[in-house]
C-alpha cells in the first residue's frame, strides 16, 4: 500500500472519528475524562510531583489517585499531605476542579459546535445535560455554571480561611498555608471530591461548627443539581411563589435531599451514640451526625473512623452511597430523583393507583422505565465488580480482616457513587483491585447509562411489537 492511500485512509478514519464526536457526545465525554486521567496520572508520577523522601508514586498508585480526583471520588493509596508536593498537590485540585465543572458539560458544548453552528438536536442534548429548559443560549448556560461554581467556592473559601486563621495559634502557621487549605477544602467540598490535607481527613475538626457548616454547605449545594439551583434562582428573582413554581425536578431533590439528611443523621446517632462517638460531647456529637448524613451520600469527607461504626451502619451507608446526589450536579450514585420515581412509583403500585403522581404532577411512564434501568445497571455493575474485588484479592490482605466482604462491598460502592469513604482498605487493595475501583470510579462519574450510550452502536430505529403477554410478578 502507498503512502499516499495510507495518508488518505488515516485522514478518513480522523474525519469518521470527529463525525462520530458530534453524533455522539457521550463519547467525547468518556475519552475527555480517559485522557485527562491519563494525563494527570502521569504528571503525579514525576519526581517533582511527590515529596523528596517519600517512596517514588508508581504508575497505578498515579492512575488511581487520578481518577479518584477526576472523578471526584476520594478515595486515596497514597497521602495526599505526606506524599504528593505542593505540585502535586496541585495536580490533584486541578483534576477535582476539572471533574466537578463536569469535562462532561464542557466537551458536551465543544462536540456541539465542532461542525460549526449546533443544531436544534445538538441544543437539545446541551438543554437535557444541564437540565436548563427553554432556548437558552449555549454560552449562558456554561457562564452560569461557571458562575455558580466560582461563587459557591468563594464563599466557602472565606469561611475556611476565617475559621483555619483563628484556630491557629499566633505565629505558628504562615497564612499562606492557611489560605491554600481552605482553598484545596473548598473546591474539594463543591465538587464533592473528599480529597482532604490530611491523614486522617477531617477527624480533627469534629468539633468545629464553621468548618462543619462551611463544608456540609458547599456538599449539598454542589450535589444537589445545576438545574435546581438555575431554577429556585429563577423563582427568586421572578419573586414569584417559590415551591408552587418550581418544577418536579427541583421538588424531588429538595424533598429527597431533606429526607435522606434526616434518615442518616437519625440512624448515625441512633446506633453509634453510645458506641463509636461515646465520650464525645453532645455538640460534637449532633455535628458528627449531620456531617456524616451529608457527606456519605457521596461527598467522601469524613470526621470519624469509618473502620469503627458498626456493621449495621455501614450498611444503612452503603445504601446512602449508593442513592448518592443529584442529575446535573458534582456528585455520583444513581440519583436522589431516581430513588424517589422509584419510590412514588412503588407507592402507587401497592395503593392499586394507576400513575405515579407527585405535588400535582404525573410522572411519565417513561421516566419511571429509566428510573428503573438506572437502578439495576448500577446494582449490575456493583456486583460484578464486587465479585472482581473478591477473586482478585483472595488471599490478599483484606481477606483477614473480620468484616472484609462488608468492606469490600463498601469499597465497591463508595467507588461506583464517587463517594471515597473508606474503612481503611484502599492502600490494602493489590494493583488488580485499585484497576477495578479505577474503572468503578469512571463509570460512577460518567453515569451508567451515559457509558452505555458511549460504547454502544447505533440504535436500530424499528422494533417489531408482538402479542402482549405478562409474567408472573412477585
Amino acid at each position: 500500500m502507498s503512502r499516499r492511500a495510507t495518508r488518505t485512509g488515516k485522514a478518513r478514519m480522523a474525519q469518521q472519528f470527529t463525525g462520530s464526536l458530534v453524533s455522539y457526545p457521550a463519547r467525547v465525554s468518556f475519552a475527555a475524562y480517559f485522557a485527562a486521567i491519563l494525563l494527570g496520572g502521569f504528571a503525579l508520577t514525576l519526581p517533582v510531583a511527590r515529596v523528596p523522601d517519600r517512596p517514588p508514586i508508581t504508575l497505578v498508585d498515579g492512575i488511581f489517585t487520578a481518577t479518584s480526583a477526576c472523578c471526584v471520588t476520594g478515595l486515596t493509596v497514597r497521602s495526599t499531605l505526606h506524599d504528593f508536593s505542593f505540585f502535586g498537590q496541585a495536580v490533584i485540585l486541578f483534576l477535582i476542579q476539572l471533574g466537578g465543572l463536569g469535562i462532561m458539560t464542557l466537551t458536551t458544548l465543544v462536540a456541539s459546535n465542532l461542525g460549526g453552528q449546533a443544531t436544534l438536536h445538538q441544543r437539545a442534548v446541551i438543554s437535557e445535560t444541564l437540565g436548563v429548559r427553554g432556548g437558552r443560549d449555549v454560552r449562558w448556560i456554561a457562564g452560569a455554571v461557571l458562575a455558580t461554581v466560582f461563587l459557591a467556592e468563594a464563599c466557602g473559601f472565606a469561611a475556611l480561611f476565617a475559621a483555619g486563621w483563628a484556630a491557629a495559634a499566633p505565629g505558628e502557621v504562615a497564612w499562606g498555608e492557611v489560605a491554600w487549605k481552605a482553598a484545596f477544602h473548598s473546591i474539594s467540598a463543591f465538587c464533592n471530591a473528599g480529597f482532604a490535607l490530611g491523614d486522617d481527613n477531617l477527624m480533627p475538626d469534629a468539633g468545629a461548627p464553621v468548618v462543619n457548616v462551611a463544608i456540609c454547605s458547599l456538599i449539598i449545594v454542589g450535589g444537589i443539581g445545576f438545574p435546581v439551583i438555575f431554577d429556585i434562582y429563577s423563582r427568586v428573582r421572578a419573586r414569584e411563589r417559590i415551591w408552587d413554581r418550581l418544577h418536579m425536578q427541583s421538588k424531588l431533590m429538595l424533598v429527597g435531599t431533606a429526607a435522606l439528611l434526616a434518615f442518616g443523621a437519625a440512624t448515625f446517632w441512633l446506633l453509634e451514640w453510645d458506641d463509636a462517638i461515646a465520650g464525645r460531647s453532645f455538640g460534637t456529637k449532633l455535628l458528627m451526625g449531620l456531617f456524616h448524613s451529608t457527606t456519605c451520600r457521596t461527598a467522601g469527607f469524613n470526621t470519624i473512623d469509618y473502620g469503627t461504626l458498626s456493621s449495621a451502619t455501614l450498611f444503612i451507608t452503603i445504601i446512602l452511597m449508593a442513592i448518592g446526589a443529584g442529575p446535573c450536579s458534582t456528585g455520583g450514585g444513581f440519583k436522589v430523583s431516581t430513588f424517589m420515581t422509584l419510590a412514588i412509583r412503588a407507592w402507587s403500585s401497592f395503593h392499586g393507583l394507576k400513575n405515579a403522581n407527585f405535588s400535582r404532577r404525573t410522572i411519565p411512564s417513561t421516566a419511571v422505565e429509566r428510573s428503573t434501568v438506572t437502578a439495576l445497571l448500577f446494582a449490575a455493575l456493583a456486583i460484578f465488580a464486587l465479585i472482581a474485588v473478591l477473586v482478585v484479592e483472595k488471599g490478599g490482605d483484606i481477606t483477614g480482616r473480620s468484616r472484609w466482604f462488608l468492606e469490600a462491598l463498601f469499597e465497591c460502592i463508595s467507588a461506583l457513587g464517587t463517594v471515597g469513604l473508606s474503612t481503611g482498605i484502599t492502600p490494602l487493595l493489590s494493583d488488580a483491585g485499585k484497576i477495578v475501583l479505577v474503572g468503578l470510579m469512571l463509570a460512577g462519574r460518567l453515569g451508567p447509562i451515559t457509558v452505555a450510550v458511549a460504547l454502544s452502536r447505533e440504535q436500530r430505529t424499528y422494533q417489531p411489537t408482538y402479542p402482549e403477554e405478562a409474567p408472573l410478578i412477585g
